[in-house]
């Protein structure tokens, strides 16, 4: 059950996020005993997905939001980090706020962004006000979340830079010198991007192309999951399925799992629409292609890139451009650099010598915000007044429940007005 000393709570609704709320804790709270509590949603993360992040928690709970409302021991740790939805981040907080209203001690509370931050920002931002500290990964994305909690009357220090947690490995060595293993081609997916099936297809082929092509390089196309386990947004049209489709993929075309740094250990050309692995890859060094293909939108993130140097088509990279990032543009976002997380620390401790920490105080409230918080309330079985309450299907199980109340009633009707008069004739026959 962990040790009686500091302890640090984890939520988490993801894989991805998991990776970025255990490896904060691990960073800003090394000596805490660890629980982690997944939240069951639809990408709740396997067994193999939490063990593959390589961080062992001393305790670890699946759990509905709705449960943690009355759980004690969320209440009485240290740290609590969300690594959670923010819509989940916010109800938490409007709930939890609520329950611990009265106690002496409560955890500090800690959000941020598990990768890029490129769509919803201010949506996003002000569901997770009220944290204690919301975790910038830039020196660019903290002036945008200083500035935007300035203008709503936020507290803008709570915003604090440190980088994300689990860059690291080593840095690109790009001699071949002594080297065995052939130039590798490494295409990191995405669960939504490109979305379509022809997309998607397109870009295998692509892909497929490209190994035809250098026939002496290897190409990899890194997958976020196994078969059958979820991701953070819900993939449709797999790349595993179109793979296994092709009639005589490149043989030398290959598709891997595992973690992402394994996998950068060994390759030379990280190539992504607009993936948080682009960052990974770009802090140890390794060339870098974002794919402009599809254009260059806020809908694919890719905008974010602009002005990295990183900006490149499929032609380009069949052509044997290999992109180099602009150093300027990596330091303002956060890689290239060490982060030791000691800004996080130090406003930790702070916060801690100041004495008991005020009641939570989310930006949504019932006055400011009440339709908005009891449509986010909602789904996650809490009522505006914090406390648990008649749990809606979730929202992905909506339309199977539909399906079915709509099938149960097409049987009926052919029951009653088809198979029983037949069976009432055979009775009487």
């Amino acid at each position: 059950m962990g040790s009686a000393g500091p302890r640090a709570v984890v939520l988490a609704d993801s894989d991805s996020r998991w990776k970025w709320a255990a490896s904060v804790a691990r960073r800003v709270a090394p000596d805490h005993a660890l629980d982690a509590y997944f939240v069951r949603t639809r990408t709740t993360p396997t067994p193999r997905q939490i063990a593959e992040v390589g961080i062992e928690p001393d305790h670890s709970r699946f759990i509905d939001c709705h449960e943690l409302v009355d759980d004690p021991r969320p209440a009485d740790a240290d740290v609590l980090i969300f690594g959670v939805a923010a819509g989940t981040t916010l109800s938490l907080l409007h709930s939890l706020g609520i329950a611990w209203r009265g106690r002496r001690h409560r955890p500090v509370t800690v959000s941020g962004y598990y990768g890029v931050v490129y769509e919803k920002m201010v949506d996003g931002l002000l569901l997770r006000a009220g944290c204690d500290l919301v975790i910038a990964n830039s020196a660019f994305d903290a002036e945008r979340f200083r500035d935007i909690y300035a203008g709503i009357g936020a507290d803008p220090d709570s915003v604090v830079e440190a980088g994300l947690p689990f860059l690291g490995g080593a840095r690109y060595d790009p001699s071949p010198v002594g080297r065995e293993r052939p130039f590798t081609v490494c295409f990191a997916v995405q669960p939504t991007v490109p979305a379509g099936e022809t997309a998607r297809s397109g870009l295998l082929q692509r892909l497929d192309r490209h190994a035809r092509r250098y026939p002496d390089r290897e190409v990899l196309l890194k997958l976020r999951n196994q078969p059958g386990e979820a991701v953070t947004h819900i993939e449709r049209h797999s790349y595993q399925a179109l793979y296994d489709a092709m009639p005589a993929p490149a043989p030398n075309l290959r598709l891997v799992h595992g973690d992402m740094g394994s996998v950068l250990d060994r390759t030379d050309l990280l190539v992504t629409v607009s993936s948080t692995a682009a960052m990974e890859a770009l802090h140890r060094g390794i060339p870098t292609a974002i794919l402009s293909d599809y254009g260059v939108r806020e809908a694919l993130g890719n905008h974010y890139f602009l002005q990295s140097g990183c900006l490149a088509s499929w032609a380009d990279l069949d052509a044997g451009t290999v992109p180099t990032a602009d150093p300027g543009w990596a330091a303002l976002h956060g890689v290239g650099r060490d982060h030791t997380f000691g800004a996080v620390r130090e406003r930790l401790a702070a916060l801690r010598a100041a004495g008991p920490l005020p009641p939570l105080r989310p930006y949504y409230t019932p006055e400011r915000g009440g339709s908005y918080l009891e449509q986010l309330l909602a789904p996650r079985g809490l009522g505006l007044d914090g406390r648990p309450a008649a749990v809606r299907p979730p929202a992905h199980l909506r339309p199977v429940r539909r399906m079915v109340q709509r099938g149960a009633g097409g049987l009926y009707r052919v029951g009653r007005h088809r198979v029983a008069p037949v069976i009432r004739r055979l009775a009487q026959g």
